[in-house]
């Protein structure tokens, strides 16, 4: 978790856009055949009310069918993805999981440990070091001053925002909460589905006693990492309103990171087979 400029904001919708377009044209074609799976001949209107449902389950709903009634007939527990399986190549990936059904819950020692695994990868270090520089060249938080001194504060308290928003929202309060702080690939169904299953996920979490339940983890988390983030920076750059338009970037963030997670499988297994089709160097 980072905070960055309230422009942020606009970024990070924007980025959302182009995940979009990158897995439209990253996904099997038989995806874009389902399209939203909506069938004309049949009650158009009821079939949105479910599609909204799947994507929104902690939603009030009409229709029969619960999250909860999957939870009777529980499958094989996959285990979380190990550490060769980084998006992109370089990205940590040890919260994700490869589909919905029912695992065993994390303990609280799991929930710490998988967080701080991914907390201090060698990645955080250098994506902060990218960051820092950004924020050195932009002269953000212009009374942190230029030069090594200058670079080495921004650099903390970027690296002390990252940890204290990664362990906020995947240990300290999924702990307190009794929350499983994993993302459950959903893997087959369409692109729309898909996409909106992501974003829901800011939303919704598994309980670890089985079923769901809204993700306070995620909201109070990144609260509470940005408040203590007001010990650390300027006091120009503090306030209630900077506070809130930073946490609202960060939900935006970690929306647009569900949506990585949800899609990096297919834009791998494209990545692959135009690998292997592609014709030896001369």
């Amino acid at each position: 978790m980072m905070n960055v400029p309230c422009r942020a904001a606009r970024t990070s919708f924007l980025w959302t856009l182009v995940l979009a377009a990158i897995v439209a044209f990253s996904v099997d074609a038989p995806l874009w055949a389902q399209d939203t799976g909506l069938d004309e001949s049949q009650d158009v209107p009821q079939q949105v009310a479910e599609l909204f449902a799947n994507q929104f389950p902690f939603l009030p709903s009409a229709t029969a069918t619960t999250t909860d009634q999957a939870d009777d007939h529980p499958q094989p527990a996959p285990g979380p993805k190990n550490k060769s399986d980084r998006m992109f190549f370089v990205m940590p990936n040890f919260l994700t999981v490869d589909n919905e059904t029912k695992v065993a819950p994390l303990t609280w020692k799991e929930k710490f440990s998988i967080t701080a695994k991914g907390a201090f990868d060698p990645y955080e270090f250098a994506i902060v070091g990218v960051l820092s520089g950004i924020r050195q060249a932009d002269n953000a938080y212009p009374s942190f001053g230029q030069g090594f001194e200058g670079y080495g504060k921004r650099y903390g308290t970027a690296f002390a925002d990252q940890v204290d928003g990664n362990m906020m929202v995947g240990a300290v309060f999924p702990t307190v909460f009794k929350t499983d702080p994993r993302y459950f690939q959903l893997g087959k169904s369409s692109f729309v589905h898909r996409f909106g299953y992501a974003i829901s996920r800011i939303f919704v979490t598994l309980k670890d006693s089985g079923g769901h339940t809204f993700n306070f983890s995620e909201f109070v988390g990144n609260g509470i990492a940005i408040g203590i983030s007001n010990f650390y920076y300027p006091a120009a750059d503090r306030g209630a309103g900077t506070s809130l338009s930073n946490w609202g970037t960060q939900l935006s963030i970690d929306a647009f990171g569900n949506e990585l997670k949800e899609f990096w499988p297919d834009i791998h297994r494209r990545l692959a087979k135009k690998k292997q089709y592609d014709p030896p160097a001369q």
